[in-house]
C-alpha cells in the first residue's frame, strides 16, 4: 500500500512543499512532531494513499509559539476500515454531511461512512471554504491526487506539487 504525502509549509503565496515519510508515524502526535520541525505559521500535510482517499491536516503556531491542536479532514472515511494510516487520522472525527451510499442495499457494510470526515472549515481562511473542500472531495470521478492537486492550485503552489509529485 503505497501512500505520497507532503508538507506545505508557510502562509498564503508564500509555500514551501516537502515530501513527507510517514511509515513511522503510529500516533496523530507522531505526525504532529513531524509538523512542528518546520518552520512557519502554518503547516499543512496533504497525503493520499492508493487513490482512495485523502487527508489534509493543518497545525497552526500562534503568536506565542505554541501550537494549535491539529485540525484534520478526511475524504473519504470507509478508508479508516482499510488503511492503518486512515484510521490513525479518522480517530474522533466526525462525519461531515450525509454518507452517498445510505440506503443502498448492495452497499458493503463497514464501521465508517464513505463521506468525508473531520472539519472541512480547515483551509476556509485560506480560500477553499468548507462546502468547496467536501465538493471537491465528494465529486464522483474525483481521485484523491486530483483533491490535493486542486488545494495546491488554489494555495499558488501546483508547480512545486506538481515537480514533487512527478
Amino acid at each position: 500500500m503505497s501512500h505520497f504525502a507532503i508538507a506545505l509549509v508557510g502562509c498564503a503565496g508564500e509555500w514551501v512543499l516537502e515530501e513527507l515519510d510517514l511509515e513511522g508515524c503510529e500516533t496523530v502526535d507522531d505526525v504532529v512532531e513531524l509538523l512542528r520541525d518546520f518552520d512557519g505559521p502554518i503547516r499543512l500535510l496533504a497525503m493520499e494513499q492508493d487513490d482512495e482517499y485523502a487527508v489534509i491536516a493543518r497545525l497552526d503556531v500562534a503568536e506565542d509559539e505554541v501550537d494549535e491542536p491539529m485540525r484534520v479532514f478526511l475524504s473519504n472515511g470507509h478508508a479508516a476500515d482499510d488503511y492503518p494510516l486512515a484510521q490513525l487520522f479518522a480517530d474522533g472525527l466526525t462525519e461531515i454531511g450525509g454518507d452517498p451510499l445510505d440506503g443502498d442495499e448492495d452497499a458493503p457494510r463497514t464501521v465508517h461512512d464513505v463521506a468525508p470526515f473531520g472539519d472541512a472549515e480547515l483551509l476556509s481562511d485560506l480560500g477553499i471554504p468548507a462546502p468547496e473542500l467536501v465538493e471537491l472531495a465528494t465529486r464522483e470521478a474525483t481521485l484523491p491526487g486530483d483533491l490535493i492537486e486542486a488545494v495546491c492550485d488554489r494555495l499558488d503552489c501546483l508547480a512545486q506539487f506538481e515537480a514533487l509529485r512527478g
